[in-house]
C-alpha cells in the first residue's frame, strides 16, 4: 500500500536521495525547496509533486503547504551551511539558520499537524557538530543540539505520532563532502572505526527505519561508522 510522504528540502542531497527512494517505490511524494521552478523540475524526475519553502520565512510556510492533503511520513531535512565564529559573528547569518532550522521546522509541524494522524511518523534531521564542534560551528552546533530538546517536545505533545531525529556524520558522497580534497576524506576515513564514511544510502536507510518501526520514538540515531569514537 502506498504511502503519502512530505520531504522538506528535498530538491538536493540526503533529501533528494530520500524523496527518490520513496518515489521509486510508489509512495506519493511532496518535495519542497526555496526556488519553485528547481522543486518542480526535480520532482519530475521520479514522479514527485515540486512545492517552494523557504524554511528561513516562516510567515509563508503554511500557505505553502496548503494543497498538501493526508501525511503519513514527514522529514524535515532542510539545512543550511554556516561557517560563524564567536570573534567575528554575523547576526544575520545565525538569525537564519535558527529561523530556517528551529523555527521553521516547528512552524512545518504547526501547519501539517491537521493532515497527521495517529500512525503518522516524523524524521528531523540534526548533525553531529553538537557532538563534536569545530572552530565556526558556533551557529551549527547550538542548533543541532536544539534538535534534540526539539524532538523531545514533539514527540510528547504529537503523541502517539512518533518524532525521531538523525544525526548524520561525514557523508562521504553528498554534494557536499564529495568536492573536498581526496586527502580530507581519507584521514576521516582512518578516524572512522569501519574505515569507511557514512554513504547518502546509508543515511536514506536509516530515515526510513526511523518512519517505519513503530517501537521507535524519541530517538536520535546517529549514522556515522563510529565516528564519534574517534
Amino acid at each position: 500500500m502506498s504511502e503519502s510522504v512530505v520531504v522538506i528540502g528535498g530538491t538536493s542531497g540526503i533529501g533528494r536521495e530520500f524523496a527518490r527512494f520513496r518515489a521509486d517505490r510508489g509512495d506519493e511524494v511532496v518535495l519542497t525547496g526555496r526556488d519553485a521552478h528547481r522543486a518542480d523540475t526535480v520532482g519530475k524526475e521520479f514522479g514527485a509533486r515540486g512545492l517552494a519553502l523557504d524554511l528561513s520565512r516562516p510567515q509563508e510556510i503554511a500557505a505553502a503547504l496548503e494543497g498538501v492533503g493526508r501525511v503519513d511520513h514527514l522529514v524535515l531535512a532542510g539545512v543550511s551551511r554556516d561557517d560563524n565564529y564567536v570573534t567575528e559573528y554575523d547576526i544575520e547569518a545565525a538569525l537564519h539558520l535558527v529561523t530556517l532550522k528551529l523555527v521553521g521546522y516547528t512552524e512545518v509541524v504547526h501547519a501539517l499537524r491537521p493532515r497527521l494522524h495517529d500512525d503518522s511518523a516524523i524524521v528531523v534531521f540534526g548533525g553531529q557538530a553538537k557532538e563534536r564542534p569545530y572552530p565556526g560551528a558556533t551557529t551549527v552546533a547550538t542548533v543541532n543540539a536544539g534538535v534534540s530538546g526539539l524532538v523531545n517536545t514533539l514527540a510528547v505533545e504529537l503523541a502517539p505520532i512518533r518524532v525521531n531525529a538523525v544525526h548524520p556524520g561525514v557523508v562521504g558522497d553528498s554534494p557536499y563532502w564529495l568536492v573536498k580534497p581526496g586527502e580530507v576524506l581519507a584521514t576521516l576515513r582512518t578516524q572512522t572505526p569501519t574505515g569507511r564514511l557514512a554513504t547518502m544510502r546509508d543515511v536514506v536507510d536509516a530515515v526510513d527505519f526511523l518512519l517505519r518501526n513503530r517501537s521507535v520514538n524519541a530517538v536520535e540515531l546517529n549514522v556515522d561508522g563510529g565516528w564519534l569514537l574517534g
